[in-house]
């Protein structure tokens, strides 16, 4: 099963972008984030002629979640995270699909810090690791994927010490990070690549794509019991070199059909 993550940075107006790599990559099932479209202006249309369904968690100007499968039904199990009733955000959306249970998710930039968003990124993020707790304890076969807007360690960003004072570097955001993977989950791209260079994102200034300034805040945490499948994990660089396209690349991994020993 081939499994991928794409911030597309509006889906409607990157809509070609996202069709042109969706029938050149043809990943089984995607996570997509900031769509920055309302349900009713998600292009379902055009994404089933290319053989995919989807479920979609939208939101105007901002924001946006969604899980496409070309391998089986959708079988959404929540939308939008517990543990706060307020909060109106489109930034997670949850389905089975092909007996795996995926967790597509949009965590909040934070920026500028210190201030209401940082405080707002913190208080989502433990929201997301207590509900990730119950899904450890589920011992069911998860994937939490998407743009976490989080550099875990100096390795994943260009020129670290320009990073120290952001939403994305910060200690605080970092130790949450680690709060979350202690609980048991594996990150597909670092332990595949643990000594690697490896960038997900490329701001649209000072040339950064071409000076290979980026950095990796799309991730995918795998559950113990799923883990044991990864067998291939990338950055997907072109897309990020066409024209009209996202500032982050597609991401992806790819797991066993079945656990190693079966």
């Amino acid at each position: 099963m081939k499994i991928a993550t794409y911030n597309v940075n509006g889906v409607n107006g990157r809509l070609p972008v996202l069709l042109r790599w969706l029938e050149q990559a043809r990943p089984d099932v995607v996570a997509l984030q900031e769509l920055k479209a309302p349900d009713d202006k998600f292009p379902i249309g055009a994404i089933r002629k290319l053989g995919y369904d989807a479920v979609w968690h939208g939101q105007s100007r901002w924001n946006g979640v969604a899980l496409l499968s070309r391998v089986g039904a959708i079988h959404e199990t929540r939308r939008g995270l517990p543990g706060d009733p307020d909060d109106t955000h489109s930034r997670y959306i949850e389905a089975a699909i092909n007996g795996v249970l995926f967790g597509g998710l949009y965590l909040p930039n934070g920026n500028p810090r210190p201030g209401p968003k940082f405080d707002y990124k913190l208080r989502w993020f433990e929201r997301l690791t207590a509900h990730a707790q119950g899904l450890i304890d589920s011992g069911l076969p998860v994937v939490l994927l998407g743009d976490f807007n989080v550099m875990p360690t100096e390795k994943d960003v260009y020129k670290p010490e320009r990073w120290l004072d952001d939403a994305l570097f910060a200690p605080e955001v970092r130790a949450a990070w680690f709060r979350l993977v202690d609980q048991g989950w594996t990150d597909a791209l670092r332990t595949l690549h643990p000594d690697e260079t490896i960038y997900t994102f490329w701001d649209y200034f000072r040339n950064a794509f071409a000076r290979n300034a980026g950095l990796r805040i799309d991730h995918f945490l795998l559950s113990p019991s799923i883990s044991g499948r990864l067998r291939a994990a990338e950055v997907d660089r072109e897309p990020r070199s066409w024209e009209k396209t996202s500032d982050h690349a597609p991401v992806w991994i790819e797991l066993a059909d079945d656990p190693p020993g079966t």
